[in-house]
């Protein structure tokens, strides 16, 4: 047992060395990412003022995003395995630093809407190549964890981007340049110079990571090879469009959108529903439009803590569903600041329940279809995405309220927690879950010696 020991140190330091070095890089991507996705809802009340665009416009122009987003999300995954997640991911990156940056410039409707499609279309395939990034570097057992924080940082991002965006909101006429033009140019270049930094910070393969020694090289790459191979005789793997028509797959895109419906209908108008508070301004806005955010971070810390314990998920995630739903429903019928206190909750919910959710998907899955699995679900769920916004910008205009539109989303999150009865989770035998201390023993007595790396999966603790 003497080789079995030193392979799962050996796995547990160099998965230790990921988390310290990788993850925080990957983690201000997502920042960036946010910031640049978040922009237009800090910004409509002069987009409006000055180009022009009314709610219904501005909504669509929020959705036309994630239509582009759904239709180049496999096409990029397939570039991106052809080229690998590194340089694929730089280019994302620098490709939607650069449509952003051009939003300084939009004049009209038109440009406003074309944008919008362009830039869905740079930021196609980043989230299925991140996760497939995890999946060649780290362990299944600590991948959860990897992905729930690689996930509550998109809370934090959008914690930080109402300050940043209500203080570059602030430079209005500053160098004759109005708040929104500043807003977008420098969340625009910001990405483009991180992406090419990116480029240099990342390595393509475990054995080009120069911070890790030979021997953490072999034991992280017999590890992952270890559980490709039990994942690959435990269960076959279906082709590509196979998967569309898979009903669990279904079932799963079916309560992304869901959560996506709640994420997106917050992330492009909560500042709209701030506004309603009297006497604020564009940074004051700024700064409330945090709290949810905060609160969701809070809320996701404790909702990982209870999920490495858990034997399932579902219970978890039916929970944070509900809590979703029955915030939305109440701030939909309080006044602008009790709304904001509700919206916290409900962001707690829904923030929560999206790394809960990846946990499913992700048991079982053979890592060859593991990337196209989660672009299919990415990429149909974000739809959730277009609906979001453009509703709630044909409500506003119609009725002059939102209050319809929470209305639906507490439904649609309500139904999803029905939906999540009808999940199936696995483990890579494909038998029912178990916790990941059992699945490390059982790796250890079924993989003998060389393989015996796999088995760090609940051992790692970084």
């Amino acid at each position: 047992m003497q080789v079995v020991d030193t392979a799962v140190t050996d796995v547990a330091t160099a998965t230790k060395k990921f988390f310290r070095r990788v993850l925080p890089v990957m983690l201000v991507m997502l920042v960036c990412n946010q910031l640049n996705r978040s922009n237009i809802g800090y910004a409509q009340a002069q987009l409006e003022a000055d180009v022009g665009i009314g709610a219904a416009a501005y909504g669509l122009g929020a959705g036309l995003f994630f239509v582009a987003y759904a239709i180049f999300e496999l096409p990029s995954n397939v570039m991106m395995e052809k080229y690998g997640a590194k340089i694929w991911l730089s280019r994302i990156m620098v490709s939607w630093g650069i449509v952003s940056f051009l939003m300084a410039f939009v004049q009209n409707e038109t440009w406003f809407f074309v944008l919008r499609f362009l830039l869905g279309v740079a930021e196609a395939g980043f989230f299925p190549a991140v996760i497939f990034y995890f999946a060649r570097w780290v362990p299944a057992g600590q991948r959860g964890k990897a992905t729930a924080i690689f996930i509550a940082g998109s809370s934090v991002a959008a914690a930080i981007s109402g300050p940043i965006a209500g203080m570059l909101l602030s430079l209005h006429d500053v160098l004759g340049l109005r708040g929104w033009q500043w807003l977008f140019g420098f969340e625009g270049l910001l990405s483009v110079v991180v992406g090419a930094i990116v480029f240099f910070l990342l390595d393509a393969k475990v054995q080009d990571a120069r911070w890790l020694s030979s021997r953490e090289k072999s034991a992280l790459g017999a590890a992952i090879a270890a559980e490709d191979a039990l994942h690959a005789t435990a269960k076959g793997h279906t082709g590509r469009w196979g998967m569309l028509l898979n009903p669990q797959i279904l079932l799963l895109c079916g309560i992304y959108f869901a959560i996506q419906l709640s994420v997106y209908a917050n992330t492009f108008w909560l500042p709209s529903i701030i506004r309603r508070i009297p006497g604020t301004t564009d940074l004051s806005v700024g700064f409330l439009s945090a709290i949810p955010w905060v609160c969701a971070v809070v809320a996701m810390y404790f909702a990982a803590r209870w999920q490495d314990k858990a034997q399932s998920k579902r219970p978890l995630l039916v929970v944070a569903l509900l809590v979703a739903a029955v915030g939305t429903l109440a701030a939909a019928v309080a006044s602008p600041v009790l709304a904001l206190v509700f919206l916290s909750a409900a962001a707690m919910g829904f923030k929560s329940a999206s790394p809960l959710f990846w946990t499913i998907p992700q048991s079982g899955l053979h890592p060859l279809v593991l990337a196209p699995a989660i672009a299919i679900i990415n990429s149909l769920g974000n739809l959730g995405g277009f609906v979001a916004p453009v509703g709630f910008g044909i409500i506003k205009e119609q009725t002059g309220s939102v209050a319809p539109g929470l209305f639906a989303l507490a439904a649609a999150s309500a139904a999803a927690a029905g939906l999540v009865y009808f999940l199936k989770e696995y483990r890579a035998d494909g038998r029912p879950p178990a916790r990941a201390e059992e699945m490390s023993r059982e790796t250890v007595r079924s993989t003998g010696t060389a393989d015996a790396a796999a088995a760090v999966t609940g051992r790692i603790m970084p």
